[in-house]
């Protein structure tokens, strides 16, 4: 996959990136609609982030395809599918992932923010249109997810 710039500070590979993919096989290459989305995504919420906190985001998962979305569980309406999420955890570095939730939240336009399961990691997305600035909260009960408004 010939490796495309999204943003300054964000490359195609970087959003596209799943150990899961490669250990099963599984084709994670986007359609040019999703590179497009993954572009307004690096541009809206991505690249503000790294611009403010000036230093490497990470991203956990980026896009992925609906093939590889269902092998890891996720949900069949993931905006990642579309290349309009990422999840980042920050874990390891000086920033928090709390840090990051609440910059998104007080200073950008978003779609949906979530706290996964006590700032474990955080989820963003965003539609180029509507956004519905959803606010949730991701927990766990007898191992099932559920999402609450914050």
């Amino acid at each position: 996959m010939k490796d495309i710039i999204l943003s300054k500070n964000l490359m195609l590979t970087e959003m596209t990136r799943s150990e899961s993919g490669k250990r099963r096989g599984v084709s994670n290459q986007p359609t040019p609609a999703h590179i497009e989305n993954m572009k307004i995504l690096a541009e809206k919420v991505f690249q503000p982030i790294r611009d403010h906190f000036k230093t490497p985001i990470r991203i956990s998962s980026g896009y992925r395809s609906r093939e590889l979305n269902a092998i890891i569980g996720g949900s069949q309406t993931s905006q990642h599918s579309e290349g309009k999420a990422i999840d980042i955890d920050m874990d390891g570095t000086k920033i928090t992932n709390k840090q990051i939730f609440d910059f998104i939240r007080q200073n950008l336009e978003f779609d949906q923010l979530v706290n996964e399961f006590d700032y474990s990691w955080v989820h963003v997305s965003f539609n180029l249109g509507k956004n519905r600035k959803q606010v949730l909260e991701a927990y766990r009960v007898n191992g099932k997810t559920f999402y609450r408004p914050m």
